[in-house]
């Protein structure tokens, strides 16, 4: 891919698609006149055959006059077009079961977190569960299945980069699964995962073991679960791909406030993907992700006579009932 440079103030140049020297830059002006497309949306929406699958015949048609409309507005070139596609190409070709750029790009969007915030309103209820948060671009399927009040850090040593970190913020986490009725809910599987305090989750690092800071937990008979881990690190958005030169771009910031990833099924429940934020990170106002609810925000209290935590944390999750 070729260099992407913006306006005459920027200074970068980065991997996104085209540049454009200071003569070049596309003048504002004004949009192509919405009659002068008209024509075209119909026929593209036209194009939709009978037989087609009734929700995409139902969003199609919006989808097309927004995405036209859009490009009218800010009078698309081809060269924009072309980095755009470029830059969702390279997306596609770096994402794999360990992580998923495409799905980065929308949360760095906000779109992650308003599809999730749309979701939960039309499965509202009168009894409402826990709230929802986005699932994040590092998450992986089968983490180990552990017994309750064991350790999801792996092969921590002196020789570890973050020991000390590690030690100081070492965290005996517990709470129960509860139904929207107060219920405890035996059975059910709480599977959780973090970064570690350099920042970065196992399969951005080699030299973390693999599935480190990962696990699930299976509630008891008083749906209580119990691990040990760390308190959250904040971070910043991984600039190794498209996802984070866009936000260089856009001058954003890229950092995302401490927490910790959860995603909590149970039989007769609908599964429940959220995180948890400490309440001592300074990005709690500035996620990168827009993520952050108040009623997810947690505070760590100091834990005494505990060899193996510094800190603990109670927290309760609540599930919806399945229709």
């Amino acid at each position: 891919m070729e260099n992407f440079r913006i306006g005459k103030d920027a200074s970068l140049n980065l991997r996104m698609g085209i540049t454009y020297s200071d003569d070049q830059t596309p003048k504002e002006g004004h949009p192509t006149s919405a009659k002068d497309g008209q024509s075209l949306i119909d026929q593209v929406i036209a194009a939709t055959g009978p037989k087609a699958h009734p929700r995409l015949a139902q969003i199609m048609p919006s989808l097309v006059r927004h995405l036209h409309e859009f490009a009218r507005e800010v009078n698309l070139t081809v060269p924009e077009w072309k980095a755009a596609v470029d830059m969702l190409n390279e997306c596609g070709q770096i994402s794999n079961d360990r992580r998923n750029e495409t799905q980065l790009l929308c949360d760095i969007l906000g779109l992650e977190s308003l599809v999730d915030e749309i979701t939960s309103n039309l499965l509202a209820s009168s009894h409402a569960g826990t709230p929802s948060a986005v699932l994040g671009p590092f998450y992986r399927h089968n983490a180990p299945l552990l017994p309750n009040g064991s350790s999801i850090v792996k092969n921590l040593t002196p020789e570890t980069p973050w020991f000390s970190q590690a030690i100081a913020d070492s965290a005996y986490i517990t709470g129960r699964v509860l139904s929207t009725d107060g219920r405890p809910i035996p059975g059910a599987i709480v599977d959780t995962w973090l970064a570690a305090p350099n920042g970065l989750y196992e399969q951005q690092d080699e030299s973390q073991t693999d599935m480190n800071l990962r696990g699930r937990f299976k509630t008891d008979q008083d749906g209580r679960f119990a691990f040990y881990a760390l308190r959250p690190t904040s971070y910043p958005i991984p600039f190794d791909g498209p996802a984070g030169r866009f936000l260089t771009l856009l001058d954003r910031n890229p950092n995302r406030p401490g927490h910790i990833h959860f995603v909590v099924s149970a039989l007769r429940h609908r599964a429940l993907t959220t995180q948890i934020f400490d309440s001592r990170d300074k990005y709690l106002t500035e996620d990168a992700v827009f993520a952050v609810k108040d009623e997810l925000v947690v505070k760590f209290l100091p834990r005494k006579g505990d060899s193996k935590a510094r800190w603990y944390l109670e927290y309760d999750f609540v599930l919806s009932k399945e229709d």
